[in-house]
């Protein structure tokens, strides 16, 4: 671990602890603010110690011979200490006292040792997608460690509170010197969700003994994803582009919107996820990439009329897969194409056709919540809760239905009111 740190070595007695007026010379040693003192075998006289020098008084016998040690002492561990800076390793006060007692030294554990864990243990259970969010926030911790503490660093008992508090500053106040706009709050949110599964995994491994979040308070804002309504939708499902390479790319998303596959099962999508279910007509079956989790989805008409149109498609042999593997970043930059020539405002991505199933397509016609989240593949239904929106279509529908229960009364009671005017006169 490279970093600036501040070092020193001094002596003292402690004279509380003196026998007959003699006493054990102590060696204190600070790294960074960081301090312990511990008992050489070297005795002098209280009488005889030079509290200023941290040595014994220049006049006394044995001076010369004390002095020398002490020096001597100070020498070992200063080039301990160096010997550790030029290994790039974490030096503590504690490590220095036991290279020079010839201790075997406690094992300390730094956030970039428990984040290399991680990765390790984690790689074959997360996605390569998940591993590069991970990565990401490395990075984010690596700046903020050198811009703001002078290393690239730190013992994972050293992050606290303050820390927390310090590294979501900066996240919220960094600028990014290319093109990416300025970090939101949920983004924010996100890295800090991943620090502390990394404390908490610190904690499993009892590497260390508190949770530094236990006070912390996430606080998101609540964001509201674009969806497209039928008439969108319809309008993109039955525009024919000039260039093959967006007419592709409208088929996957709309693909998408009736299926709600994300962009990496839509891409792994093959011929043996698709089988018959139980009602006779074709099924996706999979696995979802991102969480592992089982997925069912009966494949409506015009998702089955876009699956025979590439069932012989050249490109989709070449990958074994049922369509055409093209990057996410090209698909989103013809998204946006797409889009704009549809005269639709919302940024049109994969996020936005999960949405779409899940809101316009299935939700609004009345299919159960439970059902959504089974084919989604959530694992949690409070995970589609947020899908359910309540749509100005859906609104008008239920306020039609009451509009029509409660018509008939009202003449009824007009009709009573009139009555009773009557009667009045």
């Amino acid at each position: 671990m490279k970093t600036s740190q501040s070092f020193g070595v001094h002596f003292t007695i402690k004279k509380e602890k003196a026998k007959d007026g003699v006493t054990n010379v102590y060696v204190s040693v600070t790294v960074n603010k960081e301090r312990i003192h511990f008992a050489l075998k070297h005795y002098v006289k209280v009488d005889n110690w030079d509290k200023g020098r941290g040595g014994l008084k220049i006049k006394v016998p044995e001076a010369k011979e004390t002095n020398a040690y002490l020096e001597q002492v100070k020498f070992t561990i200063t080039t301990y200490y160096q010997q550790l800076q030029i290994a790039g390793k974490e030096v503590t006060p504690q490590l220095l006292k036991s290279m020079f007692l010839g201790e075997e030294a406690e094992e300390t554990f730094s956030l970039s040792k428990l984040m290399d864990y991680h990765y390790e243990t984690a790689a074959a259970a997360l996605t390569w997608s998940t591993l590069k969010h991970y990565a990401v926030t490395r990075r984010y911790l690596e700046k903020f460690l050198k811009e703001k503490r002078n290393t690239t660093d730190i013992r994972i008992n050293d992050i606290d509170y303050k820390f927390i508090i310090d590294f979501e500053t900066y996240l919220r106040n960094h600028k990014p010197k290319d093109h990416q706009r300025p970090m939101n709050n949920n983004g924010v949110m996100k890295h800090l969700i991943r620090l502390r599964k990394m404390t908490t995994l610190a904690l499993k491994l009892t590497w260390i003994s508190r949770d530094p979040f236990k006070n912390y308070k996430f606080r998101y804002k609540k964001v509201e994803t674009a969806f497209l309504n039928q008439k969108e939708l319809d309008s993109i499902k039955v525009k024919d582009f000039a260039v093959d390479r967006l007419n592709i790319v409208r088929d996957l998303f709309v693909f998408s919107c009736y299926t709600g596959l994300s962009y990496v099962d839509l891409m792994n999508l093959k011929e043996n996820n698709i089988s018959a279910g139980e009602d006779g007509a074709n099924w996706i079956k999979l696995f979802r990439q991102k969480s592992n989790e089982p997925t069912n989805i009966p494949i409506l008409p015009v998702a089955q009329q876009i699956l025979e149109r590439y069932r012989n498609a050249d490109r989709a042999e070449i990958t074994g897969t049922l369509f055409p593997n093209l990057s996410n970043q090209k698909v989103n930059s013809y998204l946006k194409e797409i889009g704009f020539m549809n005269g639709i405002k919302k940024i049109l991505t994969f996020g936005v056709a999960r949405h779409t199933f899940a809101t316009t397509v299935t939700l609004s016609n009345n299919v159960p919540i439970e059902t959504v989240s089974k084919m989604m593949g959530h694992t949690k239904i409070a995970t589609t809760q947020i899908y359910a929106r309540v749509l100005m279509k859906k609104i008008s529908d239920d306020m039609n239905v009451l509009r029509e229960k409660l018509e008939p009364e009202a003449p009824k009671r007009k009709a009573v009111k009139r009555s009773g005017l009557r009667k009045v006169s």
